[in-house]
């Protein structure tokens, strides 16, 4: 039995088998079904869990080399929302793009995993190092 870390079997075996360069979406409940790609869904209600809540807990288990986000993020969201993400990202490099740009890098992705978040453009591929 796990007694810590990430306790979801299916995120585990998603993370397990990203590899050098792989990538992987976080996503907020609206990001479209993307039915090619495994998704593991664990949104219960509105705001839970979060993004940031799922990147807290991937960060502690999985090297990040990269993460993109998409450019209308800040605009869309409150200034206490950004920097709550911004400082979850503290550290590791953010490629910021067009949200059209950063969902054309799903079809590509190892999986996904679909939050109940309700921050407006709160999607994230991250980049395995």
């Amino acid at each position: 039995m796990l007694r810590g870390g990430i306790l979801n079997p299916h995120i585990n075996f998603l993370l397990s088998r990203v590899r050098h360069t792989n990538t992987l979406v976080i996503a907020d409940r609206g990001f479209p079904f993307w039915p090619q790609i495994e998704t593991v869904d664990i949104s219960l209600v509105d705001d839970v869990p979060r993004v940031v809540d799922v990147l807290r807990a991937v960060r502690a288990n999985f090297v990040i080399g990269r993460i993109f986000l998409a450019q209308e993020f800040q605009a869309a969201n409150a200034r206490e929302r950004s920097e709550e993400f911004m400082e979850t990202l503290d550290g590791i490099p953010v490629s910021v793009e067009p949200h059209i740009e950063l969902k054309r890098r799903v079809p590509a992705a190892i999986g996904l995993i679909r939050t109940g978040d309700t921050t407006q453009y709160a999607n994230l591929v991250l980049e395995s190092a």
